[in-house]
């Protein structure tokens, strides 16, 4: 069983790709602290260029990147992320189950009052941050996360970040397969019929994913 807490995952730099944000904000984002801890949790590396980032910490990454497309200051996200971990008496409540019910409440609390509407000027706050809290996911019983689903992959083709499956890369939620093992076959010229057979998708489900590698990449 991998520990999400202790157990390095991902290094500083595959975090920000994968949850799309720049190198220079995570790193200050690990330098700074609420409520006595680090508001992303890190790790001692084994070896030089390993990954340090535990599974707990990319969460919280994920957290506070969704807090700051809401529109909150740095001043603003540390004393909502300190409001939490002092409510939830936890070091890691940013990404405590509670976040997607009582958590909403704090964040609107402390620094989200006075945001009316998302910026897109559709729903209310309340639905737009349970909407980013929506891509973390909790097994039953358990407090802390077990995936996060990565938003830049289409919602027809679901791509997780998962600590039990794919050592640190993304894979298909339905499958658990490694992202780059679909496109590394697809780069390689197999067709998508030929890959959905292998891998029991569609060669839909196969284009589109592949599609959004490429765009990635790009």
């Amino acid at each position: 069983m991998t520990d999400r807490f202790e157990e390095a995952f991902l290094t500083r730099s595959e975090t920000a790709s994968h949850l799309q944000i720049p190198c220079s904000t995570l790193n200050s984002w690990l330098r700074g602290e609420a409520a006595g801890a680090p508001l992303v949790h890190e790790v001692e590396a084994e070896r030089a260029k390993q990954p340090t980032i535990p599974f707990v910490g990319v969460a919280e990454a994920y957290v506070l990147r969704s807090l700051r497309d809401l529109g909150l200051r740095m001043s603003e996200i540390r004393e909502a992320a300190s409001a939490v971990r002092a409510a939830f008496h936890s070091p890691y409540g940013l990404v405590s189950r509670r976040i997607a019910t009582d958590g909403v409440d704090i964040f609107i609390e402390h620094g989200l009052g006075d945001l009316r509407r998302a910026r897109d000027g559709q729903g209310a706050i309340r639905e737009v941050v349970a909407d980013h809290l929506r891509y973390l996911s909790w097994e039953a019983g358990d407090e802390f996360p077990s995936g996060i689903r990565l938003r830049q992959y289409p919602a027809e083709v679901p791509v997780i970040l998962d600590p039990r499956f794919g050592h640190g890369r993304p894979v298909i939620e339905s499958n658990r397969v490694p992202v780059t093992a679909v496109a590394d076959l697809w780069e390689a010229g197999e067709s998508v019929e030929e890959i959905a057979y292998e891998y029991d998708m569609t060669p839909e489900q196969v284009d589109l994913l592949c599609r959004a590698v490429v765009r990635l990449a790009a």
